[in-house]
């Protein structure tokens, strides 16, 4: 039997970089290393478990069945190791954090999440923006947001890491006003947007007729749009406000399909939004 080992959580960073970004280059750029050191990084970690975690060729990279056993220990882990380091070394992080969120994600999830951390660091300024995905990662892109958490389908190219699973259902006034529709009337945001691509989507793959009855960008206005009656949306499953109705097993309806949240850090991420991003990540992880 061997001796007692003693990970070394450096190389186990390393490791779940590469999982939630899917590929060696991002993970160096978030850890600040050449690819040939997280390379390196990952040999010393396999030598020093005696197997291997990460199934590499050319043109793919996944974990293998060790690696798929290994990432949520791992994740524990780090997670301890930078609460303790929080608290011990960090009371006092100052420093402004800008993030993009979608507005439906915000007013569901976000909250609770944000005032976590910001009771553990009064001295750090968040500053938070509600916007459609699209505009969120053109603002991002030109450098003004540090942070930002975005919609999209769990097929798209890799970019961020993946904090939140979607399930997606039809949104009513009540269940009699999906009754007996010709044509369905949706009520959407402006293109592009991952829920009304979902719903026209899932329609026309089943034959079904729509129209635009209601577009806004504002989350509040078209819930207010449902609710007066004058179409249908979709929501998280989660997101649905008590006043509406999730119709989840109409025939005349087809199932929509998960989405997912992830997020996106800025390059040159400063060591207060790094220790937000990663707050955001775990907490999200553990469903609070």
């Amino acid at each position: 039997m061997p001796g007692t080992r003693t990970l070394d959580l450096d190389l186990l960073r390393c490791f779940v970089t590469i999982a939630e970004t899917g590929s060696f280059t991002r993970a160096g750029e978030r850890l600040g290393r050449t690819q040939s050191t997280i390379s390196l990084q990952v040999k010393r970690l396999e030598d020093q478990l005696g197997r291997v975690v990460l199934a590499r060729t050319p043109r793919s990279l996944s974990l293998t069945p060790h690696g798929e056993r290994l990432l949520g220990p791992a994740r524990q882990l780090l997670r301890l190791n930078d609460a303790v380091i929080a608290e011990l070394f960090e009371p006092d992080m100052t420093g402004r954090v800008r993030i993009g969120v979608p507005e439906d994600f915000a007013t569901a999830h976000l909250p609770g999440v944000l005032s976590a951390f910001a009771k553990a660091h009064p001295l750090v300024e968040l500053e938070v923006t509600c916007d459609l995905t699209l505009n969120l990662l053109d603002r991002f892109h030109e450098g003004a947001f540090d942070l930002v958490l975005v919609k999209r389908e769990p097929s798209a190219p890799l970019e961020g890491v993946r904090v939140w699973r979607e399930p997606l259902v039809w949104v009513a006034r009540d269940q009699l006003a999906v009754s007996g529709l010709e044509t369905v009337p949706l009520v959407v945001s402006p293109e592009p947007c991952v829920y009304r691509k979902r719903a026209i989507d899932a329609l026309e793959a089943v034959g079904r007729k729509w129209r635009l009855a209601y577009t806004s960008t504002s989350l509040a206005g078209s819930q207010s749009a449902v609710n007066a009656g004058l179409g249908i949306t979709v929501l998280p499953r989660e997101m649905v406000p008590p006043y509406l109705t999730a119709i989840s097993d109409d025939p005349e309806l087809p199932l929509l399909h998960d989405t997912e949240i992830a997020l996106i850090e800025a390059a040159g991420l400063s060591h207060t939004a790094r220790r937000l991003a990663q707050h955001i990540v775990a907490a999200l992880e553990r469903g609070e």
